[in-house]
């Protein structure tokens, strides 16, 4: 840089900066490996992780959300406020990114939502004459069709917006990092440049950074974590007779049909129950009790931890309450930056129902579940084979049916003789330890960011 000045980026998110993993490892990597000054221009809401908030390299800018007063309004007038939100965004957005923050060299900023940040990211890149790249996870226009119809005039008008504006023909040298194979093809098809970047920031743990270490994530939000461990001397172990944990991470949005796993776990307790001919008086609370003469059912009890936050949240927690489960129980919880990995970490299978809107976008969930050694099963949709390899690191299925069958066959023999859940987590840790996010970011991210400092 000149005169020795320090080179400084900006990451834009338009959400809660907590919420976006992403962008917080991109921040990270920027600070730590491009040896940047780091501005986030986001909202809040979540704790971001607590590396983020220790590095002095990083500066969080929590923006002013637009109001939910308009709820209340009567109906006539919420077209009018719908109106009215985006251009709020912008004019944030706009004050923030040539007011507010240091002049960057580049920004980087994710995609979706496209409206208005890349509009807003677009103009602050060119009034501060810095580069501008975007992160592609998915298509905003096939999101807001999940809610308004494929066929809605402002489906149509989005579209119009994200593919067909050609975003390198102003505004410098233009990345895109993208998720899929098929995504960066489509990009690459339309603009002539993309490198992909999809790999994790978790790495897998020991049991006692599981459960000793995040004692207060089991205590208190699971159970008593008596239920899984057993003190032997200064050792903690597992027991043998413990429930299963089985994880899904979710935004509790369209896209993802929970409907499903609560079929899947409900087909799971009647089926199990029918093997072992077990008595209808049977309720949930024998789930946290121990089994007093040792012995191991031939399948075990599952724990249904859900994390996250999102519109649909109530809506299939009330569905939970109606079911009749003897030998499954769910939990759903909100969890810091820091907790997540602890509790990935300390279950024995992840399950995601992410089924991507436009077809070519990947869970960033099972990123971060490989990323910590876990074994996935997940929805099949055209491009998830990219990530989730059948019967080496994860299964697929298409019906609650396949997936209570696939919940048989791998908890069979909990824990010790389940050779299929086994194999599975030797090539998740294989997956979780082929390539770290820090490793990919410095082959190809990094000489993409030096290059387009260089010429700024």
């Amino acid at each position: 840089m000149e005169g020795g000045r320090r080179g400084r980026a900006c990451v834009v998110v338009l959400g809660d900066i907590g919420r976006s993993p992403r962008m917080q490892y991109h921040a990270l990597s920027l600070a730590n490996q491009a040896s940047l000054e780091v501005d986030i221009v986001a909202y809040g809401g979540s704790e971001p992780h607590t590396e983020l908030l220790a590095n002095p390299s990083i500066h969080i800018h929590l923006m002013k959300q637009w109001s939910t007063a308009r709820q209340s309004l009567p109906k006539i007038l919420q077209p009018f406020m719908l109106l009215l939100k985006p251009l709020f965004q912008i004019f944030t957005l706009l004050w923030y990114l040539c007011i507010k923050i240091p002049s960057p060299d580049i920004f980087i900023v994710q995609n979706p939502p496209s409206v208005p940040t890349l509009v807003a990211v677009k103009w602050a890149s060119w009034l501060r004459k810095s580069s501008f790249v975007i992160d592609w996870h998915n298509f905003g226009y096939t999101l807001l069709g999940l809610s308004l119809g494929r066929n809605s005039r402002f489906v149509s008008l989005y579209k119009w917006f994200e593919n067909r504006m050609n975003w390198l023909k102003t505004g410098g040298l233009m990345l895109q990092y993208c998720t899929t194979n098929l995504l960066i093809s489509f990009i690459q098809l339309r603009w002539k440049k993309g490198t992909r970047l999809n790999e994790h920031f978790y790495h897998p743990l020991g049991v006692r950074d599981c459960v000793s270490n995040g004692s207060s994530l089991t205590s208190s939000q699971i159970q008593n974590e008596s239920v899984f461990t057993t003190e032997v001397g200064s050792n903690i172990c597992l027991k043998p007779n413990r429930p299963a944990l089985v994880v899904s991470s979710t935004s509790w949005t369209p896209d993802e049909d929970f409907g499903i796993l609560l079929e899947a776990a409900l087909m799971y307790d009647r089926r199990v129950a029918a093997i072992l001919n077990e008595d209808d008086s049977l309720d949930e609370e024998v789930m946290w009790k121990e089994i007093s003469d040792g012995k191991q059912c031939l399948y075990p009890r599952l724990l249904f931890v859900i994390t996250g936050k999102g519109p649909e949240k109530a809506k299939y927690e009330a569905k939970i309450k109606t079911l009749k489960l003897k030998r499954v129980a769910f939990r759903t919880m909100w969890l810091s930056a820091d907790d997540y990995p602890l509790l990935l970490g300390s279950a024995d299978l992840g399950v995601c129902l992410h089924t991507s809107s436009s077809g070519l976008d990947l869970p960033m969930k099972v990123v971060d579940m490989f990323g910590c050694g876990l074994p996935v099963c997940a929805v099949s949709y055209s491009c998830i084979k990219e990530l989730v390899s059948v019967d080496k690191n994860g299964l697929l299925f298409s019906s609650s049916s396949e997936l209570a069958d696939e919940l048989l066959t791998l908890f069979k023999g909990f824990p010790v003789a389940c050779d299929s859940l086994k194999v599975l987590k030797s090539g998740a840790l294989d997956t979780g330890s082929s390539s770290r996010w820090v490793t990919e970011w410095e082959e190809h991210a990094k000489p993409l960011i030096t290059e387009v400092i260089s010429r700024f």
